[in-house]
């Protein structure tokens, strides 16, 4: 997958994740790095359990993505004490 299409799929996740986590935004830019960290943690929390991580840019590998992103929003916040509603 290329950078643009890295970028793009982190965008998506990290909004959506930090919607799941605390119903708001979390600024463009974290959103977009939180998002690819979180693709990234996904793909390898995926990995632990046999199933295959982020594959290109489907569906699946949003879910994996998102699901990344919450992950590491819910450590984000549980590190710096902010709280989530």
């Amino acid at each position: 997958m290329s950078i643009l299409g890295w970028i793009l799929l982190g965008l998506v996740a990290g909004f959506l994740g930090s919607k799941i986590v605390n119903s708001s935004g979390q600024g463009m830019l974290l959103d977009i790095v939180l998002g690819i960290v979180g693709a990234i943690a996904g793909g390898f929390l995926f990995s632990l359990f046999g199933a295959s991580g982020v594959t290109g840019f489907n569906i699946y590998s949003l879910i994996v993505a998102v699901i990344g992103s919450v992950v590491v929003l819910w450590l984000y916040h549980a590190l710096t004490g902010r709280r989530t509603v």
